[in-house]
């Protein structure tokens, strides 16, 4: 698959989780364990609504440091234990957003002994934006949110 990242806007990382891909999907695609690994602790999610097709809302609730945070989102494609892509550009009914931020792409594949190929891609409307994410730990925020939804969904195995 050839995404034309784009090092001026995009910022990606890619990781093997020792998880099966449908446990992956199945946390990125259900309110009751998005709560659980997507932002990093000790912050947290208390509030999630999932309408999981194009064009459905990805919204959530955040604490982080005693402030709470509403982001509203669309899922713009849902390639079921393939690939999810959403944004804050629209929320549902495609309202465009009054300052956007990013458009997040999961790509997800099959890795070694059962595991997943985890590559998680943000894309801003432009540099200043990506360097801002970037100063705002995106490699350090999203690879705890990996590291914290492979350990969650470790749970989920047994």
């Amino acid at each position: 698959m050839n995404l034309n990242l784009d090092s001026d806007t995009d910022l990606s990382f890619t990781r093997t989780l020792a998880v099966p891909r449908h446990l992956v999907w199945e946390c990125w695609t259900r309110p009751e364990h998005i709560r659980h690994f997507f932002i990093p602790a000790p912050h947290k999610v208390t509030a999630v609504d999932i309408d999981l097709r194009v064009g459905g809302r990805f919204n959530s609730t955040f604490e982080v440091d005693g402030q709470v945070m509403d982001n509203q989102g669309v899922y713009l494609e849902v390639v079921p234990e393939e690939k999810l892509v959403f944004t804050d550009a629209y929320s549902e009914g495609w309202k465009p957003a009054p300052d956007p931020f990013m458009t997040a792409m999961l790509l997800l594949a099959d890795g070694p002994d059962g595991g997943t190929i985890y590559t998680a891609i943000a894309r801003h409307r432009n540099p200043e934006s990506r360097a801002t994410h970037e100063k705002m730990g995106f490699f350090d925020g999203w690879g705890t949110v990996a590291t914290q939804l492979e350990a969650y969904a470790k749970g989920l195995m047994k």
